[in-house]
């Protein structure tokens, strides 16, 4: 370990599909994995909103936020992020609300802007009309905060008179919400805004340094959040030794390079189906620019022994200024392991935990 101070832990998931799982046990694996995180120690506990892939299974975060919260006793319990532009404002605040009552002080919610999945996705879910317009997100922001509230909103006609609308009936208190991106505009809205916020380091990386600039130089403090507060992704493989986190990573990267190269998306090779298909050559990502963006996402990734990733989780923390780091456990399985569990991404939560969390009482 390094000297930096440790910071505290969080977990993202998309709820990982391998092959030969179904969407059962893919769900049961990362229900199972948010009780492991709880136990350890995690600060929190989010899901992610992707539609139509076959190697992710978080395609509705209230519903698994819900499920994760019954099993787990301390841990807060989110979406990372709900894409805004698929939802009506008032059902998102409404959802949200019933489970801050389910949990309450252990929710959040964490909003994003993009659609989270391709053009004709984005249509079906938009078909029945009763989704926001991506043009006044930060309408709809304001909009979630006001209906969220104890107080809720009040609508003001034209033609005069008030109605008054609350998400929940008689809520005590709201979830938290955080703005999630990886642009200089999200950036700069949550700075705006005076909410959290959180890049999307997992997914690219790029821009981060400038991002976290413009949110901190720009922020405009309100009684509930009066100083800027931000955390980070970042993607992480820990196991005993290097040489086993190298082939954990193995599927994950080789998912990532299909995604950029617009080659056909699977269900998440095992280790031994993605060893296999790189030493053959086969499934498509033997050219130079799927290898190029392998070796570029492994080189941003946290990849290695439990130690040594735990010390470049205190190092990030340390050199972007954020006391909190969310990581996204991306370890691939073996054919041997049982499918209702994530016998490699519980190896990683429980290393990096082991080197940088007190142990829960």
């Amino acid at each position: 370990m390094t000297s930096h101070a440790a910071p505290a832990l969080s977990v993202l998931d998309l709820v990982p599909v391998r092959a030969g799982q179904n969407s059962a046990q893919a769900v049961a694996a990362s229900l199972d994995l948010a009780v492991h995180a709880d136990r350890l120690g995690y600060r929190r506990y989010w899901f992610a909103e992707h539609h139509n892939m076959p190697a992710v299974a978080s395609t509705t975060p209230p519903v698994l936020i819900a499920a994760a919260a019954s099993r787990t006793e301390r841990i807060r319990v989110g979406s990372g992020g709900v894409m805004l532009p698929n939802h009506a404002p008032l059902i998102v605040a409404e959802q949200f609300a019933a489970l801050e009552a389910i949990a309450p002080g252990r929710i959040d919610l964490g909003i994003g802007r993009a659609p989270g999945s391709d053009p004709v996705i984005t249509q079906l879910l938009r078909q029945s009309g009763a989704t926001s317009d991506v043009d006044r997100f930060p309408d709809h922001i304001r909009d979630i905060l006001a209906l969220s509230s104890p107080e809720g909103a009040t609508l003001r006609f034209t033609s005069g008179g008030e109605y008054t609308v609350h998400a929940t009936p008689a809520a005590s208190a709201s979830p938290e919400v955080w703005l999630l991106g990886s642009s200089d505009y999200s950036a700069q809205l949550a700075a705006s805004l005076g909410l959290p916020y959180v890049f999307a380091n997992h997914f690219s990386g790029e821009g981060l340094e400038r991002a976290l600039s413009l949110y901190r130089d720009q922020y405009v403090p309100n009684e509930a959040h009066p100083a800027p507060r931000t955390l980070l992704t970042i993607n992480a493989v820990a196991a005993p030794t290097a040489e086993e986190a190298d082939a954990r990573a193995l599927p994950q990267l080789r998912m990532m390079a299909r995604l950029r190269t617009n080659k056909p998306l699977t269900p998440l090779e095992s280790v031994e189906q993605a060893e296999a298909a790189q030493r053959d050559g086969t499934g498509g990502l033997s050219d130079g620019l799927a290898v190029s963006f392998m070796d570029a996402a492994k080189a941003r990734w946290l990849i290695g022994s439990g130690a040594d990733v735990a010390s470049g989780v205190a190092a990030f923390a340390a050199r972007h200024g954020v006391d909190e780091v969310m990581l996204s456990p991306v370890a691939g399985a073996y054919d041997s392991e049982a499918l209702e569990t994530s016998a490699g991404r519980a190896q990683t939560l429980e290393l990096v935990a082991t080197n940088l969390l007190a142990p829960v009482a």
